[in-house]
């Protein structure tokens, strides 16, 4: 018999507020352990939450982006569980009436297009952060109370493959419509993992297992991957499959059972009484969602018909919101989006890594000059190699405009045949051997003088002219040329 894994996700994203979602607090990661906290975080006696607007505010616009629907009515609910990171010893969540639910998102699988749904994305107070050594453990209180949005998918992935799919644009567009940072190594995105077997046609899901905290793309598709095998195998010898909550090593890429069985009942959720039901006008929905971007596979979808880019070249540049704002500047501004597209993939990436730039508006090539250097080459002023020097140069910090700097050093390629020809007799009658070769029948030999012409001009040689010149003085098709070049 077949088996099919069924994996859903459970996201929490961490809000981008200034202050916690119930109380004062600044919401701050940097700042020193512990001191980021008041009554109301710590679960003092007597303390009364206070929803953040804000905090709700950010929560529906996640929503919105990510399809689901906004109810007119939601309200809060207390999650009973111990942990040394949980002051109060319950966390404020939402349970029966979550703020939004019913959404999805498309994601592509090597071509194949999939929709993946959204059950809900509610709100609710992270806890605080457990720090072990190997003598003690201490416990940092500060991002106890930090808004969360929890994003819980439908189980509708079949691999690990399609869960990190879903992952990366679930990642990228909370950051496209701004309400997280997303930064995984933070803990401001993290995920858990549902995951069971079925025999192939069966609608019934099997027993679920979970994967606990997850913090990188590649750690759930490893993690899904071990216990996806280990339920394969226990099913496999019709061993019973045990409710597991696992934990997940990305040091070593190995799994770790942490607890057996855990129910919603387990936690006893009951209403918060501290906090009244939210209602959510219609009015209030339209406005927040009239705040929403251009979303990544809309952009994706317009890039490819209005720039007539490639998947390929579309999808790189989605991943990046300012660097396809970035790529938009050069592109309309030179009239050339193919090749602004070709440099700010190929060049102007290359050059931010390796010069550790973390973010295109801190570039140094600003997008007109970049254009205006496209603009050269395509008009034949300059030849790729000398475009590659300027942008080098200007990359550097040269603060003349390309134009000005190829009129002022005489960068202009040389197209004039008599120039060339010239220099081609010189270099023959320097080289007799290989202009025997030519003559013989060698013709790869040709490109040698190639690239002879082009450093005798000083790399300021039209390569097509070059190209030309040489199949003419040596009988050649021009086209067999092109192709060797």
């Amino acid at each position: 018999m077949d088996y099919e894994i069924v994996i859903g996700l459970e996201v929490h994203a961490q809000l981008l507020t200034e202050t916690k979602i119930f109380c004062g607090c600044r919401n701050k990661f940097t700042h020193e352990p512990n001191t980021n906290v008041c009554p109301v975080c710590l679960g003092q006696p007597g303390v009364l939450p206070v929803l953040n607007k804000k905090a709700f505010e950010l929560g529906m616009k996640g929503a919105l982006a990510l399809n689901c629907e906004i109810p007119p009515r939601t309200k809060f609910d207390r999650k009973h569980y111990y942990y040394p990171d949980l002051p109060k010893n319950y966390q404020i969540s939402q349970y029966d009436l979550p703020m939004s639910e019913r959404g999805y998102l498309d994601i592509n699988v090597d071509g194949v297009e999939k929709r993946i749904g959204i059950t809900r994305a509610h709100l609710e107070e992270d806890a605080g952060k457990l720090m072990h050594s190997t003598d003690s453990s201490v416990v940092d209180l500060n991002r106890t109370g930090t808004p969360l949005l929890e994003i819980v998918s439908e189980p509708d992935m079949r691999s690990g493959a399609e869960a990190k799919a879903y992952l990366e644009l679930l990642k990228l567009t909370l950051e496209y419509v701004g309400v997280s940072d997303c930064n995984m190594e933070e803990g401001s995105l993290r995920c858990d993992a549902n995951i069971s077997v079925r025999p192939f046609g069966q609608k019934e899901l099997g027993t679920k297992n979970e994967i606990k905290n997850m913090n990188s793309f590649k750690g759930v598709e490893i993690a899904l991957q071990l216990v996806a095998e280990k339920l394969f195998d226990a099913t496999k010898k019709g061993e019973k499959i045990e409710q597991v909550t696992w934990g997940y090593s990305i040091e070593k890429q190995k799994i770790f059972k942490m607890r057996v069985k855990e129910e919603a009942n387990d936690y006893r959720y009951f209403p918060e009484p501290d906090l009244p039901p939210v209602e959510v006008s219609r009015e209030w929905v339209e406005q927040v969602r009239a705040t929403l971007p251009e979303l990544p596979r809309a952009k994706h979808t317009r890039f490819m018909d209005e720039y007539s880019l490639s998947d390929y070249d579309a999808s790189v540049l989605m991943q990046d919101k300012p660097l396809a704002a970035y790529f938009e500047d050069v592109a309309k501004a030179s009239g050339n989006p193919k090749d602004s597209a070709n440099w700010v993939i190929n060049d102007v990436a290359r050059e931010m890594k390796e010069r550790n730039i973390s973010g295109i508006s801190a570039f140094p090539v600003k997008p007109e000059t970049l254009a205006e250097l496209l603009a050269l080459v395509k008009g034949n002023t300059i030849n790729m190699p000398t475009a590659r020097a300027l942008f080098a140069r200007l990359v550097q910090g040269e603060t003349a405009s390309p134009k000005d700097i190829v009129e002022k050093e005489c960068l202009a390629q040389v197209s004039d045949s008599g120039a060339l020809k010239e220099a081609l007799e010189k270099i023959v009658a320097a080289n007799p051997k290989q202009a025997a070769e030519i003559e013989s029948g060698k013709h790869q030999t040709a490109m040698w003088f190639v690239g002879q012409i082009m450093k005798e001009m000083k790399g300021k040689a039209d390569p097509q002219s070059v190209t030309q010149v040489i199949a003419e003085r040596f009988g050649i098709d021009p086209g067999l040329l092109q192709k060797k070049k």
